[in-house]
């Protein structure tokens, strides 16, 4: 698998990066660029290494090689408080003897501003938070959404070059969090600020970004949009880590420009792209659940038809999840809208069905 391409015009750009701690390689050869203006998340489960790239592009790390160039220069070496950047933690760490005002206006006063331009970009970040009318309240009274706003508040109040965000939302609760994606990513586009942001949420790298860098043990796999990296996955990493995925595994037994097939232990399964491969070589077919039909009668399907048994049925309100069981012992999760009040489908636990998808509803994948 070849990396990631590296653009040539970014504001942001990371080549080459590597981090040693001891033996431990914690970031392996990573190049990266950022568009001005963009929001760009860093994807991965814990210990891919996305936190420490975080910290090696705030200066609280030093990389062990490779170049960090922002809007030009390179600020590898440049300590913390030399970057014109500044980074809000998943903790807000927010000062709880100070008042929400004298919280936002820390970082001005210690830069020295004088007290008429501190005041006033202290208004302007409230406007822009909304929390005007809190702006004598200590931390602690304020509410998880209130608590994050005036950390963002305070962390643009410097107008860094770079903002960036450690797992930003991590600290609200599902609801809370979901409400406050957008808000959070219209504060920042409002201000044209420039930001990466770390997460291991794939609903929220998917719903805040423009573009997303998905790592593993140290390295990017892939980067591109939401819906380039979920429906065009690179390898099977991706496409089992970035949403829900059945892999079936097989070996290339056609090969045209607009369509292959590969032989399964499960059957032959059609794909609606040509991969330009060799006969008989080992690949994975990935298919997201959705987009998998269930029926209990045969449809008039000419590819990608199997068989299965219906083990489990579990109702999540706006969908159902159906796991079935193949011939082959293999289960297949296959999830339905839930587009009508009554279910139309009449499928039960243990019940015979058929399940098909399109030809263009898979991916291959590198076995």
């Amino acid at each position: 698998m070849n990396p990631p391409a590296v653009s040539a015009n970014g504001f942001l750009k990371v080549e080459g990066i590597v981090k040693h701690f001891d033996a431990v390689v914690a970031v392996d050869d990573v190049s990266l660029s950022v568009n001005k203006g963009e929001i760009f998340a860093l994807l991965g489960s814990s210990g891919c290494g996305k936190s420490t790239l975080l910290r090696m592009l705030a200066g609280f790390e030093l990389p062990t090689a490779g170049t960090v160039m922002l809007d030009g220069v390179d600020i590898a070496s440049f300590p913390p408080y030399e970057r014109p950047i500044n980074m809000m933690f998943q903790s807000y760490a927010l000062f709880p003897h100070l008042s929400v005002w004298d919280n936002i206006a820390f970082g001005l006063k210690r830069e020295g501003l004088p007290k008429a331009e501190i005041s006033e970009r202290v208004e302007e970040m409230l406007r822009l938070v909304q929390l005007t009318a809190f702006a004598k309240r200590k931390p602690h009274q304020l509410s998880g959404g209130q608590q994050q706003r005036v950390a963002l508040a305070r962390s643009l109040a410097k107008r860094p070059q770079l903002l960036l965000l450690d797992e930003p939302l991590g600290a609200l609760d599902k609801k809370l969090r979901e409400q406050t994606q957008f808000e959070l990513v219209n504060i920042i586009e409002s201000v044209g600020v420039t930001c990466v942001m770390v997460t291991h949420d794939q609903e929220e790298a998917m719903s805040m970004a423009s573009r997303i860098a998905v790592m593993s043990e140290g390295r990017v796999l892939q980067v591109g949009t939401p819906r380039e990296i979920y429906e065009h996955p690179n390898c099977r990493f991706v496409a089992d880590f970035i949403g829900q995925a059945n892999l079936f595994d097989g070996v290339l037994s056609l090969d045209e420009p607009d369509c292959c097939a590969i032989a399964t232990p499960e059957g032959v399964i059609h794909v609606g792209h040509g991969i330009s491969g060799t006969l008989g070589m080992a690949l994975a077919v990935a298919v997201r659940p959705e987009k998998i039909h269930i029926a209990k009668s045969r449809p008039d399907a000419p590819y990608n038809l199997f068989t299965g048994t219906v083990r489990e049925i579990a109702y999540f309100g706006s969908y159902s999840t159906f796991m079935v069981e193949m011939p082959s012992g293999k289960s297949v999760k296959i999830t339905e809208g839930n587009t009508a009040r009554q279910d139309l489908s009449h499928i039960s636990w243990n019940d015979a069905v058929f399940f098909w998808w399109d030809a263009s509803a898979a991916v291959t994948l590198t076995a």
